[in-house]
């Protein structure tokens, strides 16, 4: 069981990171790569993704097992900032962090294979083993996450829309209330199912939560209880490809708006700025922009203002289309209310 404690200042200080994390992505997904599970959701991911690799996973097979501890240093929270920025960090990590974590790494295997000679000299600080690490994990990226991280980006952008509204509606507490279902909030104190019993204090710094395509089943926290807390946790991923309303000649409303408007119409879900959808639907800005524009006029979406940014909602009529006659249980009161008290934007 993980149980992670929390103060006022903590709930004070709990936010949602800004999208998915390069670094996370790639480790979680060397796992997701040797399971075999989840095959409806990862089994396609799997076998393409093995045709591009080049030796990257006996490399990082070293540092990385199967399942239990891997080192902290591999993810650093400058991977939320992109691989680059993030390699540069794990290069960057003091020798002595790196001799904690790989021998702590060799006493948790205990009977199993030792740690290669070039892992060893890892530990001793030498500069040559490093630029094997970041090679392989570099070479790895570049073969399982760069060409699908554009719907990496969509789901977990969709989980953070889905957090957003908890956020604005309950505060912090509704936030970690609306968490997966592998995550109970009891306030203070949010709790899972992990492998090893671990009760993390949070004393006052806050939590990142952060949503990750490729984790899976059980969150994850840093081994380090002193670095900066993080909870990486999975997104929703759907039990199984299905043809939704979006999908050409799918239904009548897919052949009546098209794909693309669709998705679009699809992208509002719980919400979400013209940059969101954009990243959501896979499709420029001018055209996201374009698309919500022509929803809009059609009744089916509320512009709202924001500063600088515009906010996108679905109507009654919008969420009834995209959900085949009807909204989910709840959402086309919530949405009613919504329409008749902002009213629609037309600018």
């Amino acid at each position: 069981m993980l149980r992670i404690h929390f103060t006022g200042d903590d709930l004070a200080g709990v936010r949602m990171a800004a999208r998915p994390d390069a670094l996370w992505e790639t480790i979680l997904s060397f796992h997701r790569l040797r399971d075999r599970r989840g095959a409806l959701v990862y089994g396609a991911w799997r076998s393409e993704s093995r045709t591009r690799l080049n030796g990257e996973t006996r490399l990082l097979g070293a540092l990385v097992p199967t399942r239990g501890y891997f080192p902290d240093f591999l993810t650093p929270p400058q991977g939320i900032d992109g691989l680059d920025t993030g390699l540069q960090a794990v290069r960057a990590t003091p020798p002595a962090r790196v001799h904690t974590e790989l021998a702590l790494l060799a006493s948790s295997r205990p009977g199993g294979p030792q740690l290669p000679g070039w892992a060893r000299d890892l530990a001793e600080g030498r500069q040559e083993p490093f630029g094997r690490l970041i090679g392989a994990l570099r070479g790895y990226h570049r073969a399982a996450i760069e060409p699908y991280w554009s719907h990496i980006e969509a789901r977990v952008e969709a989980d953070r829309a889905v957090r957003g509204r908890a956020l604005l509606d309950g505060g912090a507490d509704e936030l970690l209330a609306s968490l997966p279902p592998v995550l109970r909030w009891r306030a203070p104190v949010l709790e899972a199912d992990y492998p090893v019993d671990r009760e993390l204090w949070l004393d006052g710094r806050g939590l990142l939560l952060q949503p990750s395509y490729f984790c899976r089943g059980t969150p994850v926290v840093l081994r380090d209880p002193d670095l900066p807390p993080v909870l990486v946790y999975p997104v929703t991923h759907s039990d199984a490809p299905v043809s939704g309303p979006c999908e050409p000649g799918a239904t009548p409303l897919g052949r009546l708006v098209g794909h693309t408007r669709c998705a679009v119409l699809r992208a509002i879900g719980q919400g979400g700025t013209t940059s969101e959808l954009a990243r959501r639907a896979g499709v420029s800005l001018a055209s996201a922009s374009q698309h919500a524009g022509v929803l809009r006029d059609a009744g089916l979406v509320v512009t709202l203002r924001q500063g600088s940014s515009v906010l996108h909602t679905l109507t009654p009529l919008g969420a009834a289309l995209l959900h085949g006659g009807g909204a989910q249980p709840g959402q086309q009161q919530s949405q009613r209310r919504r329409y008749a008290r902002n009213g629609p934007v037309t600018s």
